[in-house]
């Protein structure tokens, strides 16, 4: 087995859009209309949109390769580019999406582990990300790598709000 992270750019935009539409319609078309699903696919992934976060200076994108094969991705948001106003000394793990026929391999833990080491070499004591209320499986997940929900937000599907909740972990020094 062998897993590689490589960190994504402008050049892999349409590889990110395909797998990002994949990743988050396979995660979420069962709780939600078809078009919802669909409208909301259309405004976040489209390639203007994801150009723009691929631009921004303080997101990056890392893809994960299970022998050699595409398997998911990350993206992180510091400073001004966190979805939610945390502070100078946090990370955001905005995006951490697996492919359905790559689950349970353990690459969740890979990204998660890549997102402290950028949290840390930046000089960051806490990192947090918002998962959704009824994605069980990614709450049971982050709580046993060590976060804890210390609060909730709205997160929009069309019109139909829906409530993320957020967990932090404090990152402790080397």
């Amino acid at each position: 087995m062998t897993v590689k992270i490589q960190k994504c750019s402008r050049e892999d935009l349409r590889i990110l859009q395909e797998i990002s539409i994949e990743t988050f319609n396979d995660t979420f078309k069962d709780q939600n209309s078809p078009e919802t699903m669909k409208a909301y696919l259309e405004r976040a992934f489209n390639s203007k949109q994801l150009e723009k976060e691929l631009s921004n200076l303080f997101s990056e994108f890392f893809f994960i390769y299970f022998n050699e094969e595409l398997a998911g991705y990350l993206k992180v948001n510091s400073n001004e580019a966190q979805s939610e106003n945390m502070g100078d000394a946090s990370l955001e793990i905005e995006r951490i999406y697996i492919r359905n026929k790559f689950q349970r391999k353990g690459l969740g833990a890979y990204l998660l582990n890549k997102a402290m080491e950028i949290a840390k070499s930046q000089n960051k004591t806490m990192i947090w990300l918002g998962v959704w209320e009824k994605n069980e499986n990614a709450i049971d997940f982050y709580k046993k790598m060590g976060f804890v929900q210390t609060g909730a937000h709205s997160f929009y599907m069309g019109d139909e709000e829906q409530i993320d909740y957020i967990l932090t972990k404090t990152l402790t020094s080397l």
